[in-house]
């Protein structure tokens, strides 16, 4: 018989067993039926291997859909370390081809990691790259699915657009300010591998699709945006000028219409160029003394006060005014004589425009600088804008008064600028400048977002701005900015000459010669703003060389918008130097022998006594002395 002392240690250790056993049976039913999906899904972490599938970023489309940025299929390298057999002549071979050291590759390849990506000389490869790579046919490497950015435009409209890196992550223009709705959602491809890296049998991998980013629609009209794309390039060419710029903007609403700059570049290959050049738009990264320009602001300043009667109200230009002991000259030598204000305008008379400041007075003067939206950034969705520079209240003294009023020692942007004048000729609204015009479902392209156009105040009324329409539009028919005039489209604006300022100081010789016009004046339709800084081997005034370009550009759109031409504005007010136009009369109708005029002279095609047609068409203003083709039929 066993001792009282054995028994008891084997009942004690038989309840331990028992404990144990029981332990470990609840252990394992509680792991089999409560944390199943747990330990499957730890499980499958440890096996499970995943290849990154990038997103397609949203497109950058023009207002009529046509694309400014999309996405070309490309490829990126991977490896499975386990898998490299031979990871010396696989760092040879690749290295050869990607072009960078062995030793980085063999690094890469000897990494205590599931899966490595060789970034960045192994993103986004070329297709020569990616072949070579294919027929290497080496265990453990993988190319994988990425998208390349494109821009099919290039220097057109790329410091609007911008560019994205290497990661598809935004870098500068839209492409980073709207960088959160572009970008799209990564997908993977994901294989199931044992420790070495080897594939687990019976099992299958498993792809999570990505998703593609919103795509942005911009106000952008790229058929105006090529007509304000080939003026800038001419320009800066013809004057070798250190910076062009140039804005189109529909007055009604805000719209940004065409945008750019020169230098300019391409952004598809954005790596190529001093980032001075890729990292700003100068329409709205520039300030600069906006000169006689201004003055438009100025004259519809007085004119909503109240203070002056263009027609009738005059003021004697005897060539200077004295402020605060300066002397301000007048362009012309002796001055103009007497004038009426319209004519002040028409002139662009500095002294005339130093009396309307003293009438409007520092309070007035400087609240209307600030409604009119200067020294203020616009709001404009364009990343690097700057406010401008204006004279604290405290000291917009008398001197500071009478320079701001004709546009010199304030200094502002090009978009403030147009902003303004389009408030000007709208009937008094300041809308807030916007690029964006909607954003869009990459997948169906449905509008998911529509921006609004918002009405930041009303600065001068509609009666004060029906009356600068027609101020603005003598001023190129009969005044300074007659080299912008265009039959039919009754274009209203006003020149600048502005001299550079370098460190405080004026620099002889160099200027910013400008024009910024609106049109129909009837119904205006558009506002073009167009500048040329330090041109050279031309007249240093902008009437004379920016008027032609404003003209041009005016046209073209004008007629590229199906604008109808209007010939009841202004008449054209002739110097030598221009070429005199007339109206073809309607002879559609007449007899032959009634065919008659002292203005043109005529070619007859067909048979038969009765015009049936003309070119060109009737109330069609072209140079005297053109020919005019008359078709006849009939007896």
């Amino acid at each position: 018989m066993l001792p009282l002392m054995l028994i008891k240690r084997i009942r004690t250790i038989a309840v331990i067993t028992v404990l144990l056993v029981a332990s470990i049976v609840f252990k394992l039913t509680y792991n089999t039926i409560f944390m199943h999906q747990e330990l499957v899904t730890l499980a499958s972490e440890l096996w499970q291997r995943s290849f990154p599938l990038y997103a397609p970023r949203g497109y950058i489309i023009d207002r009529n859909g046509e694309l400014l940025a999309t996405n070309e299929p490309t490829l990126s390298l991977y490896a499975i370390p386990y898998q490299v057999k031979d990871k010396m002549q696989a760092s040879v071979n690749l290295a050869s081809i990607l072009g960078v050291d062995q030793k980085i590759i063999f690094e890469k390849l000897n990494k205590k990691a599931s899966i490595v990506s060789f970034h960045p000389y192994g993103r986004k490869l070329t297709y020569g790259q990616s072949e070579q790579i294919e027929k290497l046919s080496l265990d453990g490497i993988y190319l994988v699915q990425d998208n390349l950015r494109t821009y099919p435009y290039k220097e057109y409209m790329a410091s609007l657009i911008g560019f994205v890196g290497i990661d598809n992550i935004g870098f500068a223009g839209l492409e980073s300010y709207y960088d959160n709705y572009l970008t799209g959602k990564k997908g993977s491809l994901n294989y199931y591998m044992d420790a070495k890296g080897g594939l687990f049998p019976n099992t299958q991998s498993e792809i999570i699709a990505p998703s593609q980013g919103m795509s942005l629609e911009l106000t952008i009209d790229l058929r105006l945006q090529n007509i304000l794309e080939r003026e800038m390039e001419n320009a800066y060419l013809q004057y070798s000028a250190d910076e062009v710029v140039g804005i189109i903007m529909d007055p009604n609403n805000g719209e940004i219409l065409a945008i750019g700059n020169r230098p300019t570049y391409d952004n598809n290959r954005y790596q190529d160029y001093d980032q001075t050049i890729y990292n700003r738009l100068l329409p709205v990264y520039n300030s600069f003394e906006p000169g006689s320009t201004f003055k438009a602001i100025t004259f519809a300043s007085a004119i909503n006060e109240n203070l002056i009667d263009i027609d009738n109200d005059t003021y004697y230009d005897k060539g200077y005014e004295i402020v605060a002991g300066t002397r301000i000259n007048s362009w012309k030598k002796g001055g103009h004589g007497l004038q009426t204000y319209l004519e002040v305008l028409e002139n662009s008379s500095n002294p005339g425009f130093v009396q309307i400041a003293r009438m409007l007075g520092k309070d007035k003067l400087y609240q209307y600088v600030k409604d009119f939206g200067f020294n203020q950034k616009t709001g404009v969705d364009i990343q690097g804008e700057n406010k401008g520079i204006m004279f604290s209240y405290d000291n917009f003294n008398e001197l500071e008064q009478a320079t701001t009023a004709f546009g010199q020692g304030i200094s502002v942007t090009a978009m403030q600028l147009v902003t303004a004048f389009s408030a000007v000729i709208n009937g008094g609204y300041l809308f807030k400048p916007h690029v964006c015009k909607s954003l869009l479902s990459s997948s169906l392209m449905e509008r998911v977002y529509e921006v609004t156009p918002t009405v930041v105040r009303q600065v001068i009324s509609e009666e004060t701005s029906k009356t600068m329409r027609r101020a603005l539009e003598s001023v190129v028919s009969r005044g300074s900015g007659r080299k912008a005039y265009v039959e039919g489209y009754r274009v209203g604006g006003k020149t600048g000459t502005a001299q550079i300022a370098e460190n405080g100081v004026y620099v002889d010789g160099k200027y910013i010669l400008s024009f910024i016009a609106g049109a129909p004046m009837n119904d205006p339709r558009l506002v073009c703003y167009f500048s040329i800084k330090n041109a050279h081997n031309t007249v240093q005034y902008g009437g004379t060389t920016v008027g032609p370009i404003i003209g041009r550009i005016i046209e073209d759109c004008l007629k590229t918008l199906g604008v109808e031409k209007n010939y009841e504005g202004i008449e054209r007010e002739y110097t030598w130097m221009d070429t005199k136009t007339a109206q073809v009369p309607n002879f559609i109708g007449k007899d032959k022998k009634e065919v008659k005029s002292r203005d043109f002279t005529f070619v007859f095609v067909g048979s038969g006594n009765k015009v049936i047609d003309q070119l060109p068409r009737v109330g069609e203003m072209i140079p005297i002395g053109s020919k005019v083709v008359i078709m006849l039929g009939g007896e």
